[in-house]
């Protein structure tokens, strides 16, 4: 094999050119950053909660994600506080009257007269008691947006216990998934535990424009009804007629108390003998006991809750806490018209969190239904990876099976409701096979967390095989870890701090740095005579006499190259 010298004097000065520059420039080094406290991905410590069981005569099915809902909540939701045991019931947060089911009216082993009462609670609140906020109620690690929520009625302190802020498990985001059955009357009961006045609104149930004594049942202050002051209740009387998924929402002052949280799904059954459905479903996610109707065409149900979080309008209660301040504040000052969306959740929660409460189990050919709601400002284009479902009903609707439309992108406007169908059945369309698929916002936005990638309502479809013994995802991309840290959503991490051996993109120490002089922008056509333009002087002569180096270097290659070609000969012959 022959050996060109020009050609391996030219490739050794082209592979040093690299670290000489870097040398004249003089680049800051790279520092690892302390990632501080990584929480415990999953913090469930309640693995028995996981397992398909049955309580007070109620089967619910196994729920195998990390943090499942509590079993004996399930059961009275299902039966009612008044139809349970009080060793049950002191299992719960419920209050004794929170849930009333009673009056088979029709005979056919349900019960047709349901009372509902509701609370409003205040998350992340400014207290005048405490320098801090409270109660607490993480979306991500440590974020905490203060908001407002429906609830139902518990008992005991709004904190879990004595030694912590963190809200009792029925103090959350966002306000609960309400489920009735087609046909009952239902009584729902506000009792206005806040500092504002409040109303609900039955957005798209069936129901009547006055109750049974006259007085407004529409929740509009402007036109049928009063504000529930603090302290008041006030109950809302419907025999719903028509089955589907529908809303709830305070209607004072829209614009911010929706956008606070106080916004709900509200679910009308179909009507079947013995079915007593699950009256909350606290957070959203998995239906642990679906009503009968469902079960004749799903394997399994799951409510997904969208919403977006604007900083500046649910910091106002962690600035203030006068309420005459937060009025002024929120309905005189805050311009809704200006706002940004900054958080964007699923049920209540943002990507790390969502994996803990918001993951779809799957196993192949079943089908799922999944409620899907946006009460966000803007457009949801929600994506499913791995599988394209069936849009089965629009805003509670059931649309024509020959009308039925498939995708993988569903897009939903504030305040609508898609349900979707998917099939689990591996043949390329329904379902790609199995994995750990994720399903997300398609605005990419949607899937930040004040701006910070990833984080955002992201969450995953995720086949039993591909769940680990704790209810995460197997995933062999790279770790969610460093996710589950303040200092990754505070954006005092690097995101791909030692992603490997080689390219560790860590923080750079850029103490005592000098950063190379400003490009010179090309100046305009100047005609004779005008005034001189200033031009940044450039002090890097170093770099300039190293250029004319190596240019005087390739000069003297080129113009002797005849003379070089000529030695190679005579050393051939030489040796």
């Amino acid at each position: 094999m022959q050996k060109n010298p020009l050609g391996i004097l030219l490739g050794a000065a082209l592979m040093l050119m690299p670290f000489v520059a870097s040398a004249v420039v003089g680049l800051p080094k790279t520092i690892e950053v302390d990632r501080g406290e990584v929480e415990t991905v999953c913090n469930q410590n309640n693995p028995e909660w996981r397992k398909a069981q049955t309580i007070e005569g109620v089967k619910m099915q196994e729920s195998l994600r990390c943090s499942p809902d509590n079993p004996y909540n399930i059961a009275v939701e299902v039966k009612g506080t008044n139809n349970v045991s009080m060793e049950t019931l002191m299992n719960t947060h419920y209050a004794m009257d929170g849930i009333i089911k009673k009056n088979d009216m029709d005979g056919d082993g349900d019960p047709d007269l349901i009372i509902i009462k509701l609370e409003v609670a205040e998350l992340n609140g400014h207290s005048p008691d405490f320098a801090g906020v409270v109660p607490t109620f993480d979306i991500a690690p440590g974020i905490q947006p203060g908001m407002w929520v429906f609830a139902p009625k518990s008992r005991g302190m709004a904190t879990s216990s004595f030694v912590g802020t963190d809200a009792n498990p029925l103090l959350r985001a966002p306000s609960p998934v309400i489920r009735v059955e087609q046909g009952d009357i239902i009584w729902i009961q506000l009792e206005n535990t806040h500092y504002f006045p409040h109303t609900i609104h039955l957005h798209g149930v069936d129901h009547p424009w006055v109750d049974s004594s006259g007085e407004g049942n529409d929740g509009v202050p402007q036109t049928s009804d009063k504000f529930v002051l603090p302290g008041q209740s006030k109950t809302y009387e419907i025999r719903p007629r028509t089955p589907g998924t529908f809303v709830y929402h305070c209607h004072v002052q829209t614009h911010v108390h929706l956008a606070m949280g106080l916004v709900g799904m509200f679910v009308v059954e179909e009507n079947r003998p013995n079915n007593w459905v699950q009256t909350f479903n606290v957070g959203g996610g998995q239906v642990r006991h679906p009503s009968k109707a469902i079960l004749e065409d799903y394997d399994s149900e799951y409510d997904l809750h969208y919403h977006a979080i604007d900083k500046e309008l649910h910091s106002i209660i962690q600035d203030y806490n006068d309420p005459r301040l937060i009025a002024r504040k929120m309905n005189r000052e805050y311009e809704m018209n200006n706002s940004t969306e900054d958080y964007f959740t699923l049920n209540g929660r943002s990507f790390p969190y969502t994996l803990r409460e918001s993951i779809i189990v799957a196993e192949p050919d079943q089908n799922i239904k999944l409620r899907v709601f946006n009460s966000a400002g803007e457009l949801l284009a929600l994506h499913t990876h791995g599988h394209k479902a069936t849009i089965t009903h629009y805003d509670g609707i059931e649309h024509n099976p020959i009308a039925q439309i498939m995708r993988d992108v569903y897009d939903i406007a504030p305040a609508q409701r898609n349900d979707l169908k998917i099939n689990t059945t591996d043949d390329g369309l329904h379902s790609y096979g199995q994995g750990a698929w994720i399903f997300h916002d398609h605005r990419e936005k949607g899937i930040t967390t004040n701006g910070m990638n990833p984080g955002g309502n992201v969450s995953a479809l995720v086949y039993k095989k591909y769940l680990n013994e704790v209810g995460l995802p197997k995933t062999i991309g790279e770790s969610i870890v460093p996710l589950f840290t303040k200092k990754f959503q505070d954006r005092k991490l690097p995101v791909w701090q030692n992603i490997d051996g080689w390219n560790s993109l860590g923080e750079v120490d850029a103490s005592g740095y000098t950063a190379p002089p400003a490009s010179v922008p090309a100046a305009p056509d100047v005609t004779p005579g005008s005034a001189d333009i200033d031009v940044a002087a450039d002090n890097s002569f170093r770099n300039l006499m190293f250029g004319l180096l190596l240019g005087l270097l390739a000069y003297l290659l080129i113009i002797n190259r005849a003379k070089i070609m000529a030695m190679i000969p005579a050393n051939k012959g030489g040796s």
